[in-house]
């Protein structure tokens, strides 16, 4: 765990002022446990692994063109979780150092990527990443920015980088309302898993990269991505998810059951389609 939040919530009680003939909203304050962020997809790497959509190969040919990003460039992955970004730079041919907090989800990723020479499994943090002063030509993140301390991180990014280094960040951020069916997924998540915000990110690309870059700031690039999945690759997509209540939690069978039923009035074929937008952020950090 890693602390106590406290949190606002709100109760009408009509009681309270009746003979005013109004409603009063009291407050009453609860204290809540947080997971420590690194170790919210212990229990969720299987479906992370087999369900989490990839990243597009444009990541990789917009930063040889805009980069000049080769193959023997060394590459810091920060928060590689199972190894998705990772592979795509080992496939390019590049050492990677996979650096992740999370147990889990680097034995993972030494399953799936052990058989690339140029991997390099570390276990680490973006605020604490092990690697050496001025090691690496490119530091990048995938659908991990959000989880870190950012001026931590900042500091961090800037030793090991080399001095033209850059950095990259990138989201696969699943659309909303372009399809019915992308349209029922997200009320069911409104509906049943209570830590789901889907707007979390629009304040980090808005505010937090700019900081994050300083002076010279980033480049933004976006890219279409689909994935297409039977029932099973759905269920594993959706409880790969932080956010989603698993077994123990009373909302995750009723979820479950409702998922099944939106699946079925979707599919073509034995298949329903996840819609995404790749967003990309590259650039240099101002010292």
């Amino acid at each position: 765990m890693g602390g106590l939040i406290r949190v606002l919530r709100a109760n009408s009680c009509p009681a309270l002022c009746l003979q005013a003939g109004c409603i009063a909203t009291a407050y009453l304050i609860e204290w809540r446990p947080v997971m420590d962020p690194t170790l919210r997809f212990s229990s969720r790497v299987e479906n992370y692994v087999k369900y989490r959509p990839r990243y597009p190969h444009e990541v990789i040919e917009t930063l040889q063109a805009e980069c000049g990003l080769f193959s023997s460039a060394p590459i810091a992955d920060i928060g590689s979780g199972s190894g998705a970004l990772t592979e795509l730079f080992l496939q390019n041919g590049n050492q990677v150092f996979a650096v992740e907090p999370n147990r889990e989800m680097r034995e993972a990723a030494e399953r799936l990527l052990a058989k690339y020479p140029g991997f390099r499994n570390i276990a680490g943090r973006a605020e604490a990443t092990t690697l050496t002063d001025h090691s690496v030509d490119y530091a990048v993140v995938g659908q991990a920015f959000h989880w870190f301390d950012l001026q931590k991180a900042r500091r961090e990014f800037l030793r090991i980088l080399k001095p033209s280094g850059w950095v990259m960040v990138v989201w696969n951020e699943r659309e909303f309302q372009t399809t019915p069916f992308l349209k029922a997924y997200d009320q069911l998540l409104q509906r049943y898993a209570p830590d789901y915000a889907r707007e979390k990110h629009k304040s980090v690309y808005d505010n937090e990269l700019a900081d994050f870059y300083g002076a010279g700031g980033f480049t933004e690039r976006t890219f279409g991505y689909l994935q297409e999945l039977d029932y099973a690759g759905v269920k594993g997509r959706m409880l790969s998810s932080s956010y989603t209540p698993e077994p123990a939690h009373p909302n995750h069978e009723p979820m479950i059951a409702e998922l099944l039923k939106i699946y079925q009035a979707h599919e073509i074929n034995g298949r329903v389609t996840f819609e995404y937008i790749t967003r990309m952020y590259y650039g240099r950090l101002a010292c």
